[in-house]
């Protein structure tokens, strides 16, 4: 099943969508996260903690789930 993370703003940072997620505890833990865990960003392997998430993004991240970006600006 897929959890929605809504932003207020057009795009946000992998490495701030896993905080808001609630997959990491603080921004610093994102590059060590990266390196651990396998996440795809549509269908596609992705380590970059500054990759812009947009509205419509699906992150899948192995061991915690399926996520999708939605932003309140397309609502």
């Amino acid at each position: 099943m897929k959890k929605y993370v809504e932003i207020s703003t057009e795009y946000i940072t992998l490495g701030q969508f896993l905080k808001l997620a609630d997959v990491i505890d603080t921004g610093g833990m994102a590059k060590w996260f990266l390196s651990e865990h396998t996440i795809h960003v549509n269908d596609e392997l992705e380590n970059r903690r500054g990759r812009k998430l947009i509205h419509g993004d699906t992150v899948v991240i192995e061991k915690f789930g399926t996520f999708g970006v939605k932003s309140s600006i397309h609502s």
